[in-house]
């Protein structure tokens, strides 16, 4: 284990210093997770040869393949339908075959029900609570130690949807989570945040928003 652990740290290092990217024409899919039934997913040492995440049913199947495929992909589905693990996944996965140069993770900053009020420290800090599952993820797939310097070189990024006006992405792999959440302005903002070479997934539960019948993705 612990050699294998050496070895993935040592891959993914060398992966970090050097960034290269290739893309296709911007095409789109929506891929529905509804009929997905269990909740646990498997998932395997980074590589460029084996994927990390395998399909637990035919859904998961076409989720995997059209992110594969496609440079825009809509996975609408109930929560524990394995949306953002496979997203981070693939995302990760693209990283490693340096289809894109960095990873960029994105949601609404939308509290489900209840006010926290104010967040103390900076806004790393104050945004964490909303990217734990996605920090979680990838500490998982890739170990602590990496993602940290991944994220203090740029090659991971969590960036609230808030801040992304203005912002061009490219050679980029970005997933917006909760686009339940998302008002069709700001969903249309982040679509032209696409630069190129770049792939996005956009994930949401459109029977959980938190917004009412404003949301976007609805």
């Amino acid at each position: 284990m612990a050699k294998q652990n050496r070895a993935k740290g040592k891959s993914v290092r060398k992966r970090l210093k050097h960034c290269t990217g290739c893309g296709d024409a911007l095409d789109d899919v929506v891929i529905s997770m509804n009929e997905f039934a269990s909740r646990h997913h498997t998932h395997r040492q980074p590589s460029c040869n084996h994927p990390l995440v395998q399909a637990r049913n035919q859904a998961q199947g076409q989720y995997l393949a059209a992110i594969r495929s496609n440079q825009l992909v809509f996975g609408l589905g109930p929560a524990g339908t394995g949306k953002t693990f496979c997203a981070t996944a693939m995302a990760v996965e693209a990283f490693e075959r340096r289809d894109i140069g960095r990873i960029v993770f994105t949601r609404p900053v939308v509290e489900a029900g209840e006010n926290l009020g104010f967040l103390p420290g900076k806004v790393n800090e104050k945004l964490e609570p909303y990217f734990a599952g996605f920090l979680g993820y990838l500490t998982d797939m890739l170990g602590r130690g990496v993602v940290e310097c991944a994220m203090k070189k740029g090659y991971i990024r969590f960036e609230p949807l808030a801040y992304m006006r203005g912002k061009t992405f490219e050679d980029a792999f970005l997933v917006l989570d909760e686009a339940q959440n998302c008002t069709r302005l700001q969903l249309k903002m982040f679509l032209t945040r696409i630069g190129e070479r770049s792939r996005v997934v956009i994930n949401g539960d459109t029977r959980q928003t938190d917004i009412g019948a404003g949301s976007g993705a609805a």
